[in-house]
């Protein structure tokens, strides 16, 4: 694995780039919120992609690079996505099609910024539907769904059962695998990466 610092308009990321002989296409993660690219799913979908062939990019946005655990706003997020996405592709990835995805809030810049940045495909691990808990007048949280409906490309969703964040409904173009365990994804490792492993094929390297 090979570690280089990207620069976008809100600071420095950090790409862990791990490159395969003769690769059939590439998938680029981004992290949670207040977490970074060591999270157990993260690191289990960045496996089984070099495992199938597939040039893997795990993306620190800017905020975490700085030390800071509170993350920057979502224009900013996307922004710094794009950049590191966009030299990713004229660089390691070029030629070939990107999957982009990542966890939690990872899942949700992958998601708005999939058609700008060209991905095939978004893969959303424990994608945050809606925050626990309710606002200050007793209402629920806004959802998010409209981002996840956004992607505009074939997504996976890879949700666990008792996840806090609530479940996403499958829609046309979009598969939701539910799995053992809650927003952390750590408990049900098996199905996840056989979850990956299934998909993946089916949105890269295809003939024709």
């Amino acid at each position: 694995m090979e570690e280089e610092t990207v620069e976008t308009p809100h600071g420095p990321a950090r790409v862990h780039l791990t490159t395969v002989d003769e690769p059939i296409g590439a998938l680029v993660l981004g992290h949670g919120a207040g977490g970074g690219v060591t999270a157990p799913d993260l690191q289990a979908a960045a496996k089984v992609a070099t495992g199938l062939g597939l040039v893997v990019a795990l993306v620190e946005q800017p905020y975490r690079v700085a030390g800071r655990r509170s993350p920057a706003p979502a224009k900013q997020l996307d922004a710094a996505w794009h950049a590191v996405v966009e030299q990713l592709r004229a660089g390691p990835m070029k030629g070939l099609d990107i999957v982009t995805g990542g966890r939690s809030s990872g899942a949700r810049v992958a998601c708005r910024t999939a058609i700008g940045v060209g991905a095939v495909a978004v893969l959303c691990l424990a994608f945050p539907l809606r925050p626990p808990g309710r606002t200050k007048d007793g209402q629920p949280k806004p959802s998010r769904l409209e981002e996840l409906d956004g992607a505009g490309v074939p997504t996976l969703v890879v949700q666990g059962e008792r996840d806090t964040f609530g479940m996403p409904p499958e829609a046309p173009g979009r598969q939701v695998v539910v799995v053992d365990g809650d927003h952390s994804l750590k408990k049900d490792m098996a199905r996840i990466r056989a979850t990956i492993e299934a998909w993946l094929p089916t949105v890269v390297g295809r003939a024709g």
